[in-house]
């Protein structure tokens, strides 16, 4: 049996009985001439009879060609089929220049060179770090010293972070987009940074400087068309250079200690002014309730004197007396001297001297018990008393020069 035998030692093909596989070099070969057939080449074998040479038709020429470029013009369209991921955008160029943009999913365009299209990723967060990179102690100084507007330096890094909104604009509009982005956002946060003061910067307004920086940057972005929409700015690190931070710790702890005593200044004056207030409110008012008082008096005083003079006008003389009784009462009771009026005959007196100068307000209490009794013949002469003193005053009245 050789192992070219095409039946595997079974006989004849064309004989009966079960055949073997198929022999791959007699398909070959099969496969050969009908190919050679299609193209108008020449039939394997003999040189004479009908196994000669014979010119190609027209019709096989034209089918064999026509196949192939069917086949051909199919894989060259099926080329243009193209699949953008999610998240991304698709720009189709006709002949380098922009066409369209196509929505994420399965697409189709002209086949090359006719048309060509790029994916943009619109979803991914880019980030920038300006004064730094990839840690903040690998500084960069170029970028990363700025001038304040109170003419000092201070050390800043930051970054920030940006998306794609325009596919369009990112890839036509700015040559290097990422370096342009670069630049405007170092261009911004200097701005910011030329318009505030050191303390704010370091301790003060941090947030509000990360939003002026963005809304700037945004801006200059949008007027450059770079198809950029900054979503954070964020500050990494800000501080004085190297070279002056001990005397700018000792200026920091200076200013700490100069606050601290406006703080306890104003915290004296916040306790003594209130009660410095007080006070004076509280002699006003005691001056004004004085001031009512006195006016009340002099009107009480005024109005009583009224009353006494109508009642003098009635009766001079009862009134008269009155009035010098109450008023020799009223000294004599805040007085510590004793005056008495005795005409006795040989009896002992015993006055409480020391109690009377204790209790100046008993003092007519205790001049009513202490003094005697008067004689009962001295009574009948009650009723002519008036006269005695009147008499007697008039008597003094004449003996004073």
């Amino acid at each position: 049996m050789s192992l070219n035998d095409p039946n595997w030692g079974r006989g004849s093909p064309r004989g009966g009985g079960n055949q073997g596989p198929p022999d791959l070099e007699e398909l070959w070969r099969t496969f050969n001439r009908r190919l050679g057939e299609l193209l108008g080449r020449r039939r394997g074998g003999g040189g004479g009879g009908e196994g000669g040479p014979r010119p190609p038709s027209a019709a096989s020429i034209g089918g064999g060609a026509g196949l192939i470029a069917g086949i051909v013009l199919a894989i060259w369209l099926a080329s243009g089929i193209y699949i953008i991921d999610s998240g991304s955008r698709g720009v189709v160029l006709a002949f380098g220049k922009y066409k369209e943009q196509t929505n994420p999913g399965l697409n189709w365009r002209l086949p090359w060179p006719i048309q060509t299209h790029e994916a943009v990723n619109v979803s991914q967060v880019r980030t920038l770090e300006v004064g730094y990179r990839n840690n903040v102690k690998t500084r960069v100084l170029k970028e990363s010293l700025m001038l304040t507007d109170d003419e000092n330096i201070v050390d800043l890094q930051f970054a920030v972070q940006y998306i794609v909104k325009d596919a369009k604009d990112w890839l036509f509009e700015t040559k290097r987009p990422d370096e342009t982005a670069m630049q405007a956002a170092e261009t911004a946060m200097r701005e910011v940074i030329g318009k505030s003061r050191m303390d704010q910067i370091l301790y003060e307004s941090r947030e509000e400087i990360q939003i002026k920086a963005l809304q700037i940057m945004q801006q200059i972005l949008d007027r450059y068309k770079t198809g950029i929409q900054v979503s954070r700015v964020t500050i990494q690190s800000a501080q004085p250079p190297e070279q002056v931070q001990a005397a700018f710790d000792d200026a920091v702890k200076a200013g700490q200690d100069r606050e601290r005593q406006k703080n306890e200044g104003q915290a004296y004056a916040n306790d003594v002014i209130p009660k410095a207030r007080g006070a004076a409110a509280r002699l006003q008012q005691e001056s004004e309730g004085y001031k009512q008082r006195v006016i009340a008096n002099a009107e009480g005083e005024a109005s009583r004197f009224k009353q006494v003079l109508a009642e003098y006008s009635k009766a001079p003389v009862v009134t008269r007396e009155r009035i010098y009784i109450d008023t020799l009462q009223q000294i004599l009771s805040s007085t510590s001297k004793v005056m008495m009026d005795y005409k006795g005959g040989g009896n002992l007196l015993y006055l409480p001297l020391d109690k009377l100068l204790q209790g100046g307000a008993a003092l007519p209490e205790a001049l009513n018990s202490a003094r005697p009794a008067p004689p009962t013949e001295a009574a009948p002469a009650a009723d002519g008393a008036p006269r005695s003193r009147e008499s007697l005053r008039s008597r003094e009245r004449g003996e004073r020069p």
